[in-house]
């Protein structure tokens, strides 16, 4: 008696495949991740590289439109640095000198007797927040320990992300021969208008989820900059361009930003911190429920629940990076659902058809006479 049949074989040694693979992919998880950065940026400057290659300066040629693709953007970043970049490193040489001394004061309880001689509280009062502040001093101490060691982490892999720009290139000038190798890899039709498939909705959907991060960047750092300057915030400039980062975070990053630039607010004294309260509030109720389902919506076509979920179950595996990862990878996902489902439909379809052609009774044969 065989303890295991062919099929549980192939079962068993499917499921062994999927579990090495999937050990291999965590292994190289960062070289992964760096990839799939590079495809991002190569379709978020892949409009600008096909609109020269079209043009004049570029004669139709792929290379020189990618080399001045890349030229046009370092202007870009020169001139915003031109413009802003003084009061840009002011702002946050600032706030980096200032971040001690800020700490220490609500370590130290100093921050309670500040505000509360500010805004008239009682000595009592004043008392009674400071021996809470202080008998949690060493939470708080562990609290930014761990944030500042996670900060030097991310710093010192940042290294990487000047390697982003210089695989994108290659990206950009054979991403649609890659793709080709890719379908032509199958023999069946059937197969390769499957992948051909897959392929085409993951372009359209990677470069409207691109496109949507950018666009939304964009209008928080906008935003942002507005209020904080004409309020005379302190280090404006820079919790604005924060901020606006942040906005690439899905759900995790505007809760980071807003919790941010309140926590340096209240730290640093500022007396209209309801102001940037309810600006903070209108504006996430404007980008959730007006800006963002209107760019969203038509290219990933995602639930809200969906990507709620998404962004939990990212954080819990990848943490900020995950939840960054995850909107992307529920669309794609989807996708690749939808697209098994059309081709199981379209394989059974035939088989479908023979067994109705088979259960019709014979017609009765014409008689001679």
């Amino acid at each position: 008696m065989q303890l295991l049949d062919s099929r549980a074989a192939r079962i068993l040694a499917t499921i062994c495949l999927f579990v090495a693979v999937g050990a291999f992919l965590y292994g190289i998880r960062r070289t992964l991740v760096i990839f799939l950065f590079a495809i991002f940026f190569a379709y978020l400057i892949e409009p600008l590289v096909t609109r020269i290659q079209n043009s004049p300066a570029a004669r139709d040629s792929r290379a020189l439109a990618i080399a001045e693709s890349y030229i046009l953007i370092a202007g870009a970043f020169g001139l915003l640095l031109f413009f802003f970049g003084g009061q840009l490193a002011k702002d946050t040489r600032a706030l980096l000198q200032s971040l001690p001394n800020l700490l220490d004061n609500v370590t130290s309880g100093k921050i309670v007797w500040q505000l509360g001689s500010r805004h008239g509280w009682s000595y009592d009062t004043q008392q009674r927040f400071e021996q809470l502040i202080r008998s949690h001093r060493q939470e708080i101490l562990n609290w930014i320990a761990r944030l500042g060691s996670s900060i030097a982490q991310f710093l010192a892999n940042a290294i990487w992300v000047a390697l982003i720009p210089i695989l994108a290139a290659f990206f950009l000038a054979d991403g649609r021969r890659f793709a080709q190798v890719l379908v032509d890899f199958f023999d069946r039709r059937d197969e390769r208008r499957l992948l051909r498939g897959i392929i085409a909705d993951l372009d359209r959907m990677l470069a409207g989820f691109i496109l949507a991060q950018i666009t939304l960047t964009a209008f928080s750092l906008i935003a942002y900059s507005g209020f904080l300057v004409l309020l005379r915030f302190p280090y404006a400039l820079a919790l604005a361009l924060a901020g606006g980062l942040m906005e690439f975070i899905p759900v995790v990053g505007p809760l980071m930003a807003a919790a941010a630039i309140l926590g340096v607010g209240f730290l640093a004294g500022f007396s209209r911190l309801w102001a940037v309260l309810l600006f903070l509030g209108c504006w996430r109720l404007c980008q959730d429920y007006v800006i963002s389902p209107r760019i969203y919506g038509r290219g990933l076509k995602l639930h809200p629940l969906a990507a709620i979920a998404a962004v939990l179950a990212g954080g819990e595996l990848g943490g900020v990076l995950g939840v960054y990862l995850s909107i992307p990878a529920a669309a794609a996902i989807r996708v690749l659902w939808r697209h098994w489902q059309d081709y199981q439909d379209n394989q059974s379809a035939p088989a479908n058809e023979n067994k109705i052609a088979e259960m019709k009774p014979a017609a009765p044969r014409k008689s001679a006479v």
